[in-house]
């Protein structure tokens, strides 16, 4: 066994350890299991989030973007910094009504407001179909990281393995517990790891910044701008409204928010969040400091390796096994927080919905004995796909960003959105996002007509605009009837 193997090795056990060690003291009440009984404070919360911020999409999709795309890879930092500041407004309102009747998931939310149990299902079944792309991505990650930081002393498959089953074992048994113990030492380690690899390689290969980028801008002009067509400023712009407002509708994100003690937390972290998605800058400078220096030249989903391949090249083995092991750690916190999220639903909105008679312990066992399904669900997707890892994380967003306009319009007083209304206009976004995913067709192709810059806007955008035509329509010849049924009841 090398040193940078064992050092994985050591990181993995060690979060396998905090990670059941966490269930301590606990009774794994699903409302424990699924939100920490609500009393997580501005640090835990904090770590939580940052999860999101920092999975293997930060050392291999944003990295590697910023190696085989340039410019257009800072939509990562704008997005993020959005979506931050949106939370201060839009969190502490989800956290009080979810602490109000008691939510433990994305589809409770959806149920209760628009009182429909069959939105409640819909929202869980879309939003289990984007987590498993989301998780796939992390699988993904997670093997390509071992294996190359190990020099190859295990095989991607065996990595993913292997990571499964610690994941599965401390989620199973300690809930959102185990995951908020793990991000602290991933936390502390990827930040250190990332702003390290980002100084380092471009003073040692460059002398500096203003060298590297120089220097690929000579070798490549124009790469570090965005291109007039394809990935133009239309592009960007659509993609990071469109992630921003999906940032909090992912599940696990949106479930997240209800383990908070109270809704200061989330002001707070809205302060600091925006500053903190600078580091992902140190990401980028890594991948950028790969164009140049990594020969033979890196193509299709191998640019997601770029960093890793460049950490091969720079540092001895046992530092490897550090960078291998923070990667390690991105991938385990968010698909721990997937994992729970999804079997959450499946247990709480799908099961007892079907099987109205099922108590609390039967629905939080039934969540409990569902996260090691889902997990070899995501194994399969992840050993039968080649989509890169930004492909993947795209599609995601694309599907749960669906969810927005019903979440927003919930929470005004007069709300002119419909059961119906927002039933319809989910389902019409879905069916968008499917036909360009199924076919690979880009809003070029579907309307090959329309000036440029329409062509190149991201398609999630597309099907958010026909999501929200259909939901006012479909609210305006459904509302009043809405109304007086309610009444009458």
């Amino acid at each position: 066994m090398n040193s940078a193997l064992l050092v994985i090795l050591i990181f993995l056990l060690v979060s396998l350890y905090l990670g059941i060690r966490a269930r301590r003291g606990k009774q794994m009440n699903l409302e424990q299991w699924a939100t920490g009984g609500r009393s997580f404070g501005t640090l835990f919360v904090f770590l939580l989030s940052a999860g999101e911020i920092y999975t293997t999409f930060t050392f291999l999709g944003g990295s590697g973007w910023a190696y085989g795309k340039g410019g257009p890879t800072l939509y990562i930092l704008w997005y993020g910094s959005l979506a931050y500041v949106l939370s201060y407004w839009l969190l502490p309102a989800i956290w009080r009504y979810a602490k109000e009747h008691k939510l433990l998931s994305q589809s409770d939310f959806f149920a209760k407001k628009y009182n429909s149990p069959a939105l409640g299902v819909l929202v869980s079944i879309i939003g289990i179909i984007a987590m498993i792309p989301y998780l796939v991505l992390q699988l993904k990650g997670l093997g390509s990281i071992v294996s190359i930081a190990s020099y190859g002393s295990i095989s991607s498959g065996v990595a993913i393995w292997i990571g499964v089953i610690a994941v599965t074992i401390y989620t199973t048994i300690s809930g959102v517990h185990g995951t908020a113990w793990t991000s602290v030492m991933k936390d502390a380690l990827v930040l250190a790891v990332v702003v390290f690899l980002g100084i380092y390689l471009p003073v040692h290969y460059f002398g500096g910044f203003s060298d590297m980028f120089h220097a690929i801008d000579q070798a490549k002009p124009g790469f570090l701008a965005l291109p007039h067509q394809g990935m133009s400023v239309y592009w960007f712009i659509s993609t990071v409204l469109l992630t921003a407002l999906g940032f909090y509708t992912w599940p696990h994100s949106f479930a997240a928010s209800f383990t908070a003690k109270n809704e200061k937390t989330f002001r707070r972290n809205a302060v600091i969040f925006p500053l903190y998605q600078l580091i992902l800058l140190f990401v980028f400078f890594a991948g950028f400091a790969a164009i140049l220096t990594v020969k033979p030249a890196l193509e299709g989903a191998a640019t997601d390796n770029a960093l890793l391949v460049l950490s091969i090249e720079s540092f001895p083995h046992w530092f490897v096994g550090v960078i291998g092991a923070a990667g390690l750690l991105c991938a385990l916190v968010p698909g721990s927080l997937l994992l729970m999220s999804a079997s959450t639903m499946i247990s709480k909105n799908l099961f007892k919905v079907f099987k109205p008679t099922a108590n609390e312990t039967q629905v939080a066992n039934v969540a409990k004995y569902l996260v090691p399904v889902v997990s070899l669900i995501a194994l399969y997707f992840t050993f039968n796909g080649g989509q890169t890892i930004v492909a993947l994380l795209l599609m995601g967003y694309s599907m749960v960003t669906q969810f927005f306009p019903a979440i927003v319009f919930s929470f005004m007083k007069n709300n002119p959105i419909s059961k119906a209304g927002a039933f319809a206009g989910i389902v019409a976004g879905e069916l968008v996002v499917s036909y360009v995913t199924i076919t690979n067709q880009t809003v070029a192709t579907l309307l090959p007509f329309m000036p440029q810059a329409v062509k190149d806007l991201n398609t999630g955008i597309i099907a958010m605009v026909l999501n929200l035509i259909v939901t006012f329509a479909v609210s305006a010849f459904t509302r009043d009837r809405q109304k007086s049924v309610e009444m009458a009841a």
